[in-house]
């Protein structure tokens, strides 16, 4: 009997006061932790960001770390503590992973909150918040894809495999590296664009002949919302590899143009007059560029340009259509000849002459007989 209790004490000792603790002490922390990130996502503190991107792993990270110290001081057979230890180790550290993913995201927002592109000159912001976004997807595909080989690693069997694979690294290294090429192809051109940036955050973009704004930019493609709201996703490695238009790339500041075909009696200098007014009373023109220029001629008409400037292209495009109707308007209701006609003379043989409208003999209308056979010999002599 006493040898029963001094078992089961025995076993409570070693099994169920450790063990139990941890539990305990494991609850605790974490629902106090828990408390806290709770709080923190409550307040706009740069004390309590930090606190609440912290706080969240450690409230599961403590208790796993509490449980394998406890398991450790366990009379527990080799083969069943090394199992469980494997797992908490797995555990923590995809606590660890978690962690720091939070935290380059908490590094990514405090940027872009000091850095928003809500304003009217936003070209550094939309600068500042291209490299971050990148630079942050980056660091977090690189921890993750470190917090997985980890993870791998603490496995014998693929530590084994890692020693083979090992020996053959030549022959493995050329395999691998031909199938990865458009992964880390766009992992370089993700750092090119971080670090160069051709494109930004909101750049105006030509892409494949269809204009729109950049609307994200992640790891491995670009978004492009399309004017007409359509999404066309794009390569990372495409703007390395490949010209297109940006523009916005030093500023928004944007000419647009509007040709009309017009008559050649068009009076010029009041379609000046008429074009300077216009983009006054237009909010969109930003005053530098209002010219009206003769580009080209052609048989019949000339070919105008109203060249106008704009703070940036949705504003240009808008002006133009602008410009162009109420210039329209403007020669129909003040210069109706200036638009375009098809003119036509029309000759009658022996009816009416065109511009008096008298009868006329026949013999009088001035011609050049046979003229096209150039034979003048036979040219009959006046009567």
């Amino acid at each position: 009997m006493r040898g029963l209790q001094a078992a089961e004490w025995g076993w409570l000792t070693d099994y169920v006061v450790p063990l139990g603790g941890a539990l305990a002490l494991g609850i605790l922390v974490h629902l106090v932790l828990r408390f806290v990130a709770r709080r923190a996502g409550t307040r706009e503190s740069a004390r309590a960001r930090v606190v609440g991107v912290v706080a969240l792993p450690l409230a599961f990270a403590l208790p796993l770390l509490f449980a394998s110290v406890a398991l450790r001081s366990v009379p527990m057979p080799a083969e069943h503590l090394a199992l469980w230890i494997q797992v908490l180790r797995l555990a923590l550290l995809a606590c660890v992973t978690w962690l720091l993913v939070r935290i380059v995201g908490a590094v990514e927002a405090s940027i872009l909150r000091r850095n928003p592109m809500e304003i009217a000159d936003n070209l550094h912001a939309r600068r500042i918040q291209t490299q971050a976004r990148v630079l942050s997807r980056i660091a977090s595909g690189t921890i993750l894809l470190l917090g997985v080989s980890l993870a791998l690693m603490t496995f014998p069997a693929v530590r084994q495999i890692g020693t083979t694979l090992l020996a053959s690294a030549g022959i493995i290294g050329l395999v691998a590296g031909i199938a990865a090429r458009p992964v880390f192809g766009n992992l370089i051109a993700g750092l090119q664009i971080a670090l160069a940036q051709p494109i930004r955050l909101d750049d105006v973009v030509i892409v494949e002949g269809e204009w729109g704004r950049v609307e994200e930019i992640s790891s491995t493609y670009v978004v492009v919302r399309i004017w007409d709201e359509r999404r066309m996703v794009v390569p990372l490695s495409w703007f390395i590899e490949n010209p297109f238009q940006n523009w916005t790339r030093r500023t928004a500041q944007m000419l647009g143009t509007a040709f009309l075909w017009l008559d050649y009696r068009t009076p010029m200098e009041e379609v000046r007059a008429e074009l300077e007014r216009i983009c006054r009373a237009d909010p969109r023109w930003d005053g530098r560029v209002c010219i009206a220029q003769v580009t080209e001629t052609g048989e019949h008409v000339m070919q105008v340009r109203l060249l106008v400037s704009a703070r940036d292209s949705g504003e240009a495009f808008d002006l133009r259509c602008v410009v162009r109707e109420r210039m329209i308007a403007f020669l129909a209701a003040r210069h109706p000849y200036a638009l375009p006609r098809l003119r036509a003379e029309v000759e009658l043989d022996g009816a009416t002459e065109p511009a008096t409208g008298s009868p006329r003999p026949a013999g009088d209308i001035p011609s050049s007989p046979r003229a096209e056979d150039g034979d003048e010999a036979e040219m009959p002599a006046p009567a």
